[in-house]
């Protein structure tokens, strides 16, 4: 239960659908470097996402709250 609703999912998730949109856009029209960059930035949300874990910001990490449901 609560998997990926945490700071950490949330904000490497956005990283990434940014990257990914901008890759697309970029892809049809043909700017081959904006491509690459968008691809480098969709790593670096998954990158955040997970040093942002790792920091205690996860699903059960000890800088969260804790919802009781």
């Amino acid at each position: 239960m609560g998997e990926g609703h945490s700071l950490a999912a949330w904000t490497g998730v956005i990283i990434a659908l940014v990257g990914i949109a901008i890759g697309t856009v970029a892809f049809f029209f043909d700017v081959q470097w904006l491509v690459w960059a968008a691809a480098g930035v969709t790593l670096i949300g998954f990158l955040a996402g997970f040093i942002l874990s790792r920091l205690g910001y996860g699903v059960r990490g000890a800088k969260t709250l804790q919802k009781e449901h």
